[in-house]
């Protein structure tokens, strides 16, 4: 029954009683279903007694207009008029309660009011990973050196998000694992213009399909070789991002600074300016044909000095856990800017995708030092077993769902997906050395549902040069094998 009808029923039960004079009514509501009652019960809220006077023998019976009965009526309007009062305050708590909307589904535990002006969300994700490496027992300098072996939580964050005023966004995400607090995303944005986006805050610059995409999403447990030159110049920085969208493109522009955690060792700190566009001419549910192109300008943070000391580092570690390095650039000193190109192409028919990226760096060094030029890249294609098609949006690609999640009740039995990569990068340019590798990926990834997967990747060495590392016999240290497990939880 709804509150509106309450008053309706007080009056009826009030105007039987007082003609009667023989019945005291009590009323209760249920909060849940608003249901009127006259008996306390489980999640009723007392609105009111009503106190009617006591039987009389019928002897003393009197006239209704006697006094003793004009008594309990003015008592009786008193008594309703409390009663319709306490209605209007539960009636105003349930509008009130009704005004903001909380579900809690795969994408977290979200908060909203009922003109959507104002949105929170609380998400996050853990992901557990184990490695072992076999054929790893290598000198580095004459010391011995082999893979560690173990398990970690790579990932341990929880995410902050929401709207105010329909146009103002932001996000937060704090990472807990590596027995540190590190600070991901923290960014503020406006999308009142409604063409384009303008973000600020640390955020991902805008370069590279691989590095715009969630690990979350990714299918294979650690990135490509690409990302060697990748991550250590356009990963998290703080700066402004404009970005725009349409069915088939999308477009962004930004200018950054360094990240938050990173130690400010020098009074000028370094900057960079980079774009991403994309375009899919065929962009279907299950049939998608994805180009790219990014560009990249960084001014290091010494650059202009006389000297410089600190630099560009860029080397590959076989798992985040192993510590492991089959090469290593060193440092390189007297870095004045980084030019970037990188360019992409994917595709995807219905279970089946392949793609990959190329990216060229150009290092322009000052004080003499000869210019460098590095270059990565990686081709990957996949399957789904059970007939799903990759997830794409605004030029990325996202995490499978499964048509029918794991289940032993129904049968299901989530998504399953095969994928494999080869990936290269070249650090060699004349008399520098910093090493060339390339390498064999396979993954194998289930997923249970649309917030629950289970990974297992191994890696392969297929060719190296110039590495710092040998083997025992003084060999190169190809062959090298990773074997990668990650079980995995993001709402």
């Amino acid at each position: 029954m709804k509150l509106s009808k309450l008053k309706f029923v007080i009056t009826i039960a009030v105007g039987m009683s007082v003609s009667s004079g023989t019945f005291a009514v009590d009323f209760y509501v249920n909060t849940k279903t608003k249901q009127i009652y006259t008996k306390l019960g489980h999640v009723r809220e007392h609105l009111g007694p009503f106190q009617r006077a006591e039987d009389t023998p019928a002897k003393t019976v009197t006239p209704v207009l006697s006094p003793g009965n004009r008594r309990v009526e003015l008592q009786t309007k008193a008594e309703t008029v409390q009663l319709f009062s306490k209605v209007d305050s539960l009636e105003e708590r349930v509008k009130k309660t009704k005004n903001i909307k909380i579900t809690l589904d795969k994408k977290g535990l979200q908060f909203k009011t009922a003109n959507e002006n104002f949105k929170f969300k609380l998400g996050g994700r853990i992901q557990a990973d184990t490695s072992v490496s076999s054929n790893d027992k290598f000198l580095k300098d004459g010391d011995p050196v082999k893979a560690d072996d173990g398990t970690e939580i790579r990932r341990g964050r929880l995410s902050f998000s929401g709207t105010f005023f329909k146009d103002w966004s932001f996000k937060s995400e704090i990472d807990f694992a590596d027995y540190e607090t590190d600070i991901k995303d923290l960014k503020l944005a406006y999308t009142g213009l409604q063409f384009i986006k303008v973000t600020v805050g640390q955020q991902k610059q805008a370069f590279s399909r691989e590095l715009q995409e969630s690990s979350n999403d990714t299918m294979f447990i650690e990135r490509s070789l690409m990302n060697v030159l990748a991550a250590p110049v356009v990963d998290r920085a703080v700066g402004a991002n404009l970005a725009s969208h349409g069915k088939k493109w999308t477009g962004q522009v930004g200018m950054h600074g360094e990240p938050i955690l990173t130690e400010k060792n020098n009074l000028d700190e370094g900057w960079g300016i980079n774009g991403r566009a994309t375009y899919t001419p065929i962009a279907e549910k299950t049939k998608l044909v994805h180009l790219g192109i990014a560009g990249n300008f960084t001014e290091n943070s010494d650059a202009g000095q006389i000297s410089s000391t600190n630099g560009m580092r860029y080397r590959h570690e076989t798992t985040h856990m192993s510590d492991l390095f089959p090469i290593d650039s060193g440092v390189i000193t007297s870095v004045n800017n980084i030019k970037m190109l990188g360019l992409e192409a994917n595709g995807v028919y219905g279970p089946f995708s392949m793609g990959g990226e190329y990216t060229h760096s150009w290092m322009d060094r000052n004080l003499g030092m000869k210019s460098l030029s590095f270059y990565g890249w990686y081709g990957e294609a996949s399957w789904t077993l059970t007939g799903e098609s990759r997830k794409y949006k605004k030029g990325v690609f996202k995490r499978l769902e499964p048509d029918r999640e794991f289940s032993f009740a129904t049968g299901g039995l989530g998504a399953l997906e095969l994928a494999i990569r080869v990936a290269g990068v070249d650090m060699n340019d004349g008399s520098f050395k910093g090493g060339a590798i390339k390498n064999f990926t396979v993954a194998l990834n289930w997923y249970v549902n649309s917030n629950v997967r289970f990974m297992f990747g191994y890696d392969r060495i297929l060719k190296i040069k110039n590495s710092p590392l040998t083997t025992i016999s003084g060999g190169k240290p190809d062959g090298l094998n990773t074997f990668m497990f990650r079980s995995q939880i993001a709402f």
